[in-house]
């Protein structure tokens, strides 16, 4: 009989059905396998859904887009030679009741070839195509917003719409990104009814083609022979860039928050089989008298942590399949597709490898130091010194390890970033096992106290045979993860405070005509007495280059300049505007402004390598204007007045056709009538009330946050998991002390209280570095994953560390209770 045959009839005998002794084991292989599953196959059934849709999503296989102009007809032609091509208008309106309500609105103008892809319903089931000319179909948010339904009118600018039908799917909504407002589709000659198209009107124009060509060859040829006009393209592969990088960017976060729990549950995998071993010492005992060998007893336990790892594993494996759709469900406004009931072999791997490896890493030791203890030190009860499984147990947890970091470092689309993320888990652990190895130290050379209730706990500290390190890295991991996501979620909260002020603007107006802006102001004035009015000019515009360097020549954008992805806002001032502050170079003089000259943000300098004098080319209305850079301004982005990225002198872009915008600051009690003054009169203007729009920007941060603790929060409970096992661990010394101090004559209040007071020290000591450590951790979260400003409510963080603290300590001496119940008698024969 082979020894492993022999190992596994022994282990089976032994290993129970119902896991006792091996529960926390299971438990937490159960918690990192499932976070680690379920993150990955909700990453792989978005990201599939979004592929597999994307053609769908961008409403073709290739999408043309240019703002405040139409394509001409050579523009035309070069799309009709590629495929089948689909015009779509998009601007923002308002819709107007007949009772005078209204509400912002995203006009969409489609023509009859629309939607190229997919299939555009209405409520009552109807698949429609394009309306008539006097008919709108609105959004749902519309219709209850309004109180409006089919065969209501509503008003758009000059003209006057029937609804023809509520809208239940819209083929290409995602790709068409952020609006202020429901969508209304009307036909393209329903637009020209509105008068809504002037000279300067803010638009969007978008040509989608059907072609049986490779897309990223057609729109790349497109680019090429229009590189100067203005246009923006995408092919269904990047239907969605923007939602992609979310989910790109969400998903190697929480990637990595799933290992650092698997890594975390694998401590309370060790302390778990360290636990379970020293439980079944009389057994090892037993079968080193009748001669098996320190391999066998090995290789008999191993087989019974690989079946229990194996089924708790499997577990995991099944959580986080079911969990793919439940988290559609609670965050479904976050994420831009609803995933379902998705299994993404690939992911469900490399959790089951992970799972396996942490396993076998963390209970290399422990097996091995079973194996090397000798049969009368097992018989005999003592606590041996050589717990650590010596040096083959480091090198087998090494060769388990080394796997791990280098799957993760192959997975991960910034193995710079993924590194970093494993590091500091490993300097976190290894500075918490410094801590614990000199707290033991620190307490046996300490003056004894006279109390002997305070005597008795630092006694335990450091007597052998004492978990101390382990609790050590327990308390230090719980603790640090409470402040982590404490940091993170108020910094995150306070990033919405200051970057959407409680005071801002009551209403924000588009497309003002600039030879009307008196008139605008006096309507506003008369309704609104006292009411502050600010206007700019405003236009749409494409940075196609800057310095020497041509971004259609860029291979990737580079990290942090967001700028050159797709059109900006564009303005022109003669004074500086408020809110911003020079920091290099000056404002041009009157005289200077008659030049082509622009103003750049600092930070975009910066990520660019830019410099004073250096030229920025803007793409306006299909034709490049270049500006000389004459200074950097840094912005105040907490402001909702205009923040621009570039702001230009008039004589760069005075003679560009444009439309003004206005901020309107009054009370916002005023805003309705307001609107209900202006629209009359200027029924090509779209006017916002700004508060709906921030609460709309609330509402996605803060599920953003919601989602970002919840993933954290597997961590937590992973770490309670470790507290539990180093608890567990060395429940057979405190049972020894305890029944000893029972002979001797202690209360249970007595021996519950020594403990208390020796997790009390461990808690405040490790306190102050997990404050460090988790402080540094949410810093690093907040700022270098998601790109927000490290802004963390230090009361809260605080109180959530002392809370954190009180109750790890409870659940440290709740857990201690067995040990109290444990009758003298009953637990000496045991010893």
């Amino acid at each position: 009989m082979s020894g492993w045959t022999l190992a596994w009839r022994l282990a089976r005998r032994e290993l129970s059905a119902r896991f006792r002794g091996l529960r926390l084991l299971l438990l937490c292989l159960f918690l990192g396998v499932g976070a680690l599953a379920a993150i990955g196959s909700l990453g792989d059934a978005i990201g599939d859904a979004l592929a597999a849709r994307g053609r769908i999503l961008l409403g073709g296989d290739v999408e043309l887009a240019v703002s405040q102009r139409l394509a001409d007809p050579a523009e035309r032609a070069a799309m009709a030679g590629a495929g089948r091509v689909s015009e779509t208008v998009r601007m923002q309106s308002m819709a107007v009741t007949t009772r005078g309500a209204t509400a912002p609105v995203q006009l969409k103008a489609v023509d009859g070839a629309y939607p190229l892809y997919g299939r555009l319903t209405l409520s009552d089931g109807r698949t429609v195509r394009q309306p008539a000319p006097d008919q709108v179909w609105i959004g749902r948010a519309l219709a209850e917003r309004l109180s409006v339904a089919r065969g209501g009118m509503l008003r758009f600018g000059s003209a006057r719409f029937r609804i023809g039908g509520i809208i239940a799917d819209e083929p290409d909504r995602l790709g068409e990104g952020f609006t202020l407002g429901p969508v209304a589709i009307v036909s393209r000659a329903g637009l020209d009814r509105t008068g809504l198209i002037q000279p300067g009107s803010l638009f969007a124009a978008k040509y989608r083609i059907a072609t049986a060509r490779d897309p990223a060859r057609v729109a790349a040829g497109f680019a090429r022979r229009y590189a100067t006009a203005g246009w923006e393209t995408r092919t269904r592969d990047r239907a969605s860039p923007g939602a992609s990088r979310f989910i790109a960017r969400m998903a190697e976060f929480l990637t990595l928050v799933g290992l650092a729990a698997l890594v975390i549950a694998g401590i309370g995998v060790g302390n778990g089989v360290s636990s379970y071993l020293e439980a079944r010492r009389g057994t090892i005992a037993m079968l080193k008298v009748l001669g098996a060998t320190s391999g066998l007893v090995a290789r008999v336990y191993l087989l019974q942590i690989l079946a229990v790892a194996g089924v708790g594993i499997l577990l995991g494996l099944a959580a986080g399949i079911v969990a793919v759709p439940l988290v559609g469900i609670a965050v479904g406004a976050v994420l831009p597709v609803a995933p379902g009931l998705t299994i993404a072999p690939a992911a469900l791997a490399l959790s089951a490898a992970y799972g396996l490896l942490i396993a076998l890493a963390f209970c290399a030791r422990p097996l091995i130091a079973a194996g090397r203890v000798p049969a009368a030190a097992l018989l005999r009860g003592t606590f041996d010194a050589r717990a650590g499984g010596g040096w083959w147990g480091t090198v087998w947890a090494i060769a388990a390890a080394l796997p791990v970091v280098a799957l993760a470092l192959a997975t991960s689309s910034r193995p710079a970033f993924a590194a970093g993320f494993l590091g500091a888990t490993a300097a976190t652990l290894a500075v918490l096992v410094a801590i614990g190895v000199a707290i033991r130290a620190i307490a046996a050379r300490l003056p004894r106290p006279r109390s002997p209730l305070a005597r008795l706990a630092l006694a335990a500290l450091h007597r052998p045979g004492s978990r101390t390190v382990s609790l050590v890295v327990a308390l230090g991991l719980g603790l640090t993860l409470f402040v982590l996501l404490a940091s993170v979620r108020t910094s995150i909260d306070g990033n919405i405070r200051q970057t959407i002020p409680a005071r801002a603007p009551a209403l924000f107006a588009l497309d003002v005509p600039p030879e009307r802006e008196g008139e605008f102001r006096r309507v506003v004035a008369t309704v609104a007495p006292g009411a502050r009015i600010a206007t700019v000019p405003l236009m749409r515009g494409t940075i196609t280059g800057y310095g020497t360097t041509r971004v259609a020549d860029l291979a990737t954008i580079p990290e942090g300049a967001w700028a050159l992805r797709g059109e900006r806002g564009l303005t022109f001032a003669a004074t500086l505007p408020a809110g911003s502050t020079l920091t290099a170079g000056r404002w041009w003089s009157a005289a200077e402004g008659r030049q082509s000259l622009v103003s750049i943000d600092e930070k975009l300098a910066e990520t660019l390598h830019l410099r004073i004098g250096d030229p920025v080319t803007v793409s306006v209305l299909g034709l490049e204007r270049t500006a000389r850079i004459a200074s950097f301004r840094r912005i105040a982005w907490d402001t909702l007045g205009f923040n621009f990225i570039m702001v230009f002198s008039p004589g760069a872009l005075a003679d560009v056709p444009h439309n003004l915008a206005a901020t309107i600051d009054m009370p916002t009690a005023r805003a309705s009538a307001v609107t209900r003054a202006l629209l009359p009169r200027f029924p090509s203007t779209s006017v916002v009330e700004v508060g709906g729009v921030l609460q709309q920007v609330r509402d996605v941060v803060g599920q953003m946050a919601t989602a970002i603790t919840v993933a954290a929060g597997i961590a937590v409970l992973a770490g309670i998991a470790v507290l539990l096992g180093a608890i567990a661990a060395a429940r057979a010394a405190r049972t020894y002390d305890a029944v000893m101090l029972k002979v001797l004559g202690a209360t249970r209040r007595q021996v519950l209280a020594m403990q208390a007071i020796e997790y009390a020290v461990l808690a405040a000591t490790v306190g102050l570095v997990a404050l460090l450590l988790g402080a540094g951790a949410g810093w690093f979260v907040v700022t270098r994953v998601f790109d927000f400003v490290w802004l963390p409510d230090w009361s809260v963080v605080l109180a959530t560390l002392l809370a954190g603290a009180a109750g790890t300590i409870a659940i440290g001496l709740a857990a201690t209770l067995p040990v109290l119940r444990a009758r003298p008698a009953t637990a000496l024969r045991a010893l």
